[in-house]
């Protein structure tokens, strides 16, 4: 899941030298030496500002033309509050008129050899000039660079992910696989991205994928409209029905949980989950597929359809009407910020949020509860804690409420 991107009002020492870091990381990834980040002389491959400034880097902006910029930052993200809104629209004006000197003062020169470079390595597998604009995210195990492909005409036409370890390589796999295989399953529900590229390079997993056209206008999106796109992948790999206590879900759920096992949290979440089964596993479901991250920030409604994004956790063989309790619970978090309550909130709602998917009336509770037992076996594999994600950490928020609403169960 991604976590929500909430940043502090100021930021110690210790947070500017992490991000940073992760920046230099970054930087070192896309351009391998011989290529340099410092300045040094040399072919110059690409210049970037670094917004809002390098102690608190969250994007890096092409500045060698106005129009790329400007595209840069106008589709970096859609704001989530008119604050937001108007602090963009003022470094888009920023770059459209070159006062950017003054505002973005930060700035990084790369030279080097091109075909050493990301630059290199993309316009040659693409077959196209473009500039890369680089996305830089908080802390959290999943975080890896996503770039932004731009034309020289300023079109963003596609964005690619970049796996640096096991578990980010694993997820842009399974992103490519989602993808491709989506591509032929028929959907007429919600619109997704296609491939345009997929391979290795220099030990990194690539996947870049077609821009989807967030940045057109936004329409209001019905409850009916989101639940046919989501009953429309649920059902893209066909179904299957049986017991909960029988079926191939709970023995795959039953195989990550003791992966997890050595960890407190994974002791009381396995307990959970045994007694959850032990109530309720005589329930029969069906079971189909879910986007796995089915929350507000990865898609976005306009007049000509549901766009839908980030399909790295997608996967077959799950209760159906998952994708309705995530993205509930996603709304919920980042809208009042307790997660806690969040999951108190979506749990109480699981009647009302389950009903259009089919599932028994009592089994509606459960299937919320065997969700958040699957997201929290996602977090401790991944190791979230560890990464410092905001939401790492389980026993402050989700196994609490997940614990005592199976034990009432």
């Amino acid at each position: 899941m991604s976590p929500v991107r909430t940043a502090p009002a100021e930021l110690t020492a210790g947070d500017a030298e992490l991000r940073t870091r992760y920046l230099n990381e970054v930087l070192g990834l896309l351009y391998p030496p011989p290529c340099r980040t410092d300045g040094s002389p040399g072919t110059p491959i690409a210049e970037y500002m670094v917004v809002p400034d390098a102690r608190r880097p969250k994007l890096l902006v092409p500045s060698t033309s106005r129009r790329v910029a400007a595209a840069a930052v106008r589709r970096y993200a859609e704001p989530q509050s008119r604050s937001a809104k108007l602090k963009r629209e003022a470094v888009v004006a920023a770059v459209r008129t070159g006062a950017s000197s003054v505002l973005l003062r930060d700035r990084i020169r790369v030279t080097g050899p091109f075909s050493h470079s990301i630059d290199g390595h993309l316009s040659e597998a693409l077959g196209r000039e473009l500039s890369v604009s680089v996305h830089i995210g908080p802390a959290r195990a999943n975080r890896k660079p996503v770039l932004q492909l731009i034309g020289p005409d300023g079109d963003t036409f596609g964005f690619g992910k970049l796996g640096t370890g096991p578990l980010t390589q694993a997820l842009v796999r399974a992103e490519t696989a989602a993808l491709t295989s989506l591509a032929h399953s028929g959907l007429t529900k919600l619109v997704i991205p296609r491939v345009l590229h997929a391979g290795q390079w220099r030990g990194l997993e690539v996947l870049v994928q077609s821009a989807l056209p967030v940045w057109l206008p936004r329409a209001p999106l019905s409850r009916r409209r989101l639940v046919a796109a989501m009953l429309d992948i649920a059902g893209c790999c066909g179904y299957t029905t049986g017991a909960l206590s029988g079926s191939a879900y709970w023995h795959d759920l039953r195989a990550r949980l003791a992966e997890v096992g050595d960890r407190p949290e994974g002791v009381g979440l396995a307990a959970a989950a045994e007694l959850l089964v032990q109530r309720a596993g005589e329930i029969v479901l069906r079971y189909g597929a879910w986007h796995g991250d089915w929350a507000p920030w990865n898609m976005a409604n306009i007049a000509d359809g549901l766009l839908v994004w980030d399909w790295e956790r997608f996967a077959s063989g799950v209760p159906l009407g998952f994708d309705a309790v995530h993205h509930e619970l996603q709304r919920r978090i980042q809208s009042t910020g307790d997660a806690k309550d969040a999951v108190e909130a979506t749990v109480r709602r699981s009647a009302e949020l389950l009903a259009p998917f089919g599932v028994p009336v009592d089994g509606r509770e459960a299937t919320a509860l065997l969700y958040l037992v699957d997201l929290a076996t996602r977090y401790l594999t991944d190791r979230q804690a560890e990464a410092g994600a905001r939401l790492g950490v389980l026993g402050t928020w989700l196994l609490p409420v997940l614990i005592r609403r199976v034990e009432e169960l």
